[in-house]
């Protein structure tokens, strides 16, 4: 059943960026180009091109942490309305977990809906950033926590060199607590890209979770990134966790794709 709603979900996903492809051929030599933010935990501060929608799917598969395994198929839509101001709509298409008692669940994740804004240094190349948003209980219990969360990110992202910075702390109200924790999860990230040419691009990210009276959370991030065109982007790599509650390794792979303007 996963491997068929997965198959499903990927052949629309083709079909639509099939059916783009001329409008991405069509404006290459254009200024817009494709802003990933994944496969880090960290989002730099900067948006995508304004007017245009942009997508970025992926496929992870993660070992240990809360569950046995836990595979899904990462989904985010980004559109900004200026250059200052965006919105971000997420999602696991299809996820597959595993829990230590070898039960398998299946079924699509919780949605997740952002209002970014990016807030210029006068610094070329810096740029802060904050993100406000609403976690959506879309999931089915088994799934995901079955209940909603409120989100707050701040994002300082700076150029330097052939490098990219960026650093990333928030705050997440959960809506599922069990009754010792504190209600406030604080996430931060640290992130840095460097490009190796036009083409080729490697990133490493340090990042981690706190809770009271939970267990604090912890990993390391590295991979690759292929821009295959200015308006299409490849990435691949792999996390370890760090901490004894954090996952014990993962690995991902996913495309970044700027479909095309819709003003």
């Amino acid at each position: 059943m996963y491997i068929q709603q997965s198959a499903k979900y990927l052949s629309v996903l083709s079909f639509c960026t099939l059916i783009s492809s001329p409008l991405i051929t069509q404006a290459e030599d254009s200024t817009p180009t494709a802003t990933p933010y994944r496969p880090t935990v960290s989002n730099p501060a900067t948006l995508s091109a304004p007017g245009w929608l942009e997508m970025e799917l992926g496929w992870q598969t993660i070992h240990g942490g809360g569950d046995k395994w836990r595979s899904s198929l990462p989904f985010l839509a980004k559109l900004a309305l200026t250059d200052d101001w965006g919105i971000l709509v997420g999602n696991e298409l299809a996820v597959r977990r595993t829990d230590f008692d070898d039960a398998n669940y299946e079924g699509v994740g919780d949605t997740t809906l952002i209002v970014k804004h990016r807030i210029s240094s006068g610094v070329e190349g810096t740029d802060w950033g904050i993100e406000a948003g609403y976690k959506l209980p879309t999931a089915k219990d088994t799934i995901g926590s079955g209940k909603g969360d409120f989100i707050l990110n701040g994002i300082y992202s700076t150029d330097f060199s052939a490098s990219h910075l960026d650093l990333n702390l928030g705050a997440t109200r959960l809506g599922a607590i069990d009754d010792s924790e504190g209600r406030l999860q604080y996430n931060w990230a640290v992130s840095v890209s460097h490009n190796l040419n036009e083409k080729w691009g490697v990133f490493g990210e340090l990042s981690g979770v706190y809770q009271h009276n939970a267990s604090a959370q912890s990993q390391w991030m590295t991979g690759a990134s292929y821009n295959y065109s200015s308006r299409i982007v490849f990435d691949a790599g792999l996390t370890v966790g760090l901490a004894a509650a954090s996952q014990d390794w993962s690995i991902f792979s996913g495309v970044t794709v700027l479909l095309g303007n819709l003003w």
